[in-house]
This record gives structure tokens, sequence and C-alpha cells, in this order.
């Protein structure tokens, strides 16, 4: 599947809906090289659930950071990525209007404490209300939570994700012991083939364990919402996982950004 091939029709399933209210607000301007800053939630704590937009938002590329706390490389190549995509607005990228809709950090509780899970004690990525859900074991770094959707990040992504029909999502997450990878949910199979063309990370269709009320099973096994878990490794430094994956995450969401002059960061 190329990069258009993903079509937006039946992205979402409005009985399957779940909420806090409205959708999330009007996008607030934060300068002419900084994108349109939208929140789109509170974390338990109160903290703000923000994303930043780039370009048309028409069916936009979403990428996500920080769903676990204790991955902050995660969180720092989504950060470099708006960055990127900042200083880029006002040239040739992202001139055919393809958006890109970026959220750094969707558990801000867990991320400032470096849990992988949100102050609630759940995993935000066991807590999606898929057919497969299931709670866990209280006190496991799975545990999927009360009951599905219990988590108000949960909540305000699936709203975020609902509002904004996305033609294709990437997670970044981290991981040990060499199983870095390009893995996939859903009709994602060409995706993660653009990614790897880019890493040189293998593109795996199975994490190898089972995964109940995550993101991917959500989005790309119920809803055929092409998604991508970038799984970068742990063993890496933030930089160089950055380096090595600028080039996929700008292809993926089809904008064209010039290389960097050699050290540059």
């Amino acid at each position: 599947m190329g990069p258009g091939a993903a079509g937006p029709a039946g992205v979402t399933d409005p009985r399957r809906r779940v909420g806090d209210g409205d959708p999330p607000g009007p996008s607030r301007a934060a300068g002419p090289a900084a994108g349109r800053r939208r929140v789109f939630g509170r974390s338990g704590q109160g903290r703000a659930l923000t994303a930043v937009e780039f370009g048309v938002l028409n069916h936009p590329t979403l990428i996500l950071g920080g769903v676990h706390g204790d991955e902050p490389k995660s969180v720092h190549v989504v950060q470099k990525l708006a960055e990127t995509l900042a200083t880029a607005r006002e040239s040739t990228a992202g001139s055919d209007g393809r958006g890109v809709v970026v959220v750094p950090v969707v558990n801000p509780d867990g991320y400032e404490r470096r849990l992988r899970r949100n102050l609630r004690g759940v995993d935000l990525n066991r807590n999606f209300p898929t057919r497969d859900w299931q709670p866990g074991r209280r006190r496991s770094r799975y545990y999927g939570g009360p009951h599905p959707a219990s988590e108000p990040e949960t909540r305000g992504l699936i709203r975020l994700i609902e509002h904004l029909q996305p033609r294709w999502i990437i997670t970044v997450h981290s991981i040990g012991q060499q199983r870095y990878c390009n893995n996939y949910d859903g009709p994602a199979a060409g995706l993660a083939r653009l990614l790897a063309r880019r890493n040189r990370y293998p593109v795996r269709r199975s994490i190898g364990y089972a995964t109940p009320g995550s993101l991917g099973r959500w989005a790309g096994g119920e809803r055929r919402i092409p998604i991508a878990t970038l799984e970068l490794p742990s063993h890496h430094s933030s930089k160089r996982c950055w380096e090595d994956n600028r080039c996929a995450l700008l292809a993926a969401a089809g904008w064209e950004v010039p290389t960097p002059a050699p050290g540059a960061t």
C-alpha cells in the first residue's frame, strides 16, 4: 500500500464513540513557526493533552509519542519532528496540502514522573475499548484499568482520532533486547515498509506478545485505520533515534524537508 492508498471511508464507527462531551476545540494559533496548538483533553492531574497541527487537516497523518511515560526517547523524537515541521511551514514542504498532527506526550502525568502507566496505575496502551480488552492484574505494569476507556487520556485520544479521521497513525515507543521494529496493525503493511526503507528497522506484523486493549488493536484491527508502532531501540541515544527516523517520519507524513547540514541536531 502506498502513501495514498488508505481511503477515509469507514474510519470510525459512531456506535463505538467514547467521549466526555464536545469534540476537541478549535485550533489556536501559536505563532507563525510553531504550528497550531489544539488542547484535546486533560490528564488525570489536569495537564493539557496538546496536539500541534501543520498543513491542511484533510485526513492528516497523526503521530503520537509518550504513551508510556518511561519512554522519553519517543517524546524526544516526536518533539523534534514538530520542531522540524515548524521550520518548514513556509517552504515547499507540505505545499501539497498534506496535514500532519503531532502529539508529543499522550501520558503527561506518567512522563512527568517517568512512569509507564498514568498516575491511576493504568497502562494507556491496554485501556482502549477493544473486543479483546481485559483488566489484567491491578499491580501489573500492563494493567488495563477498571473498565475500557476508563482514563481521561484514552478518551481524549479517542475523541481526537474520531474528530481528525486520520489517513494513518504512527505511534512511537521504545523497546529493549534488540526488538526495535516497525510493527503494524490493520491495513498498514505499506506504511511499515515505507518507514523501513528509511530507518532500516525490520517490519513485524506481531510484536511477539498479546496486547489486549491496545491502540493498535482499537484503531487498526477493529477500525481499519492503518497504524504503525515505531519501536525505537532503547539502547540508542535520543539523538540517534531522531537521526535514524527523521526521514522516515517526514516521508510517512508526506513532507519533504531539506536534509540538515552535518552535525546539526
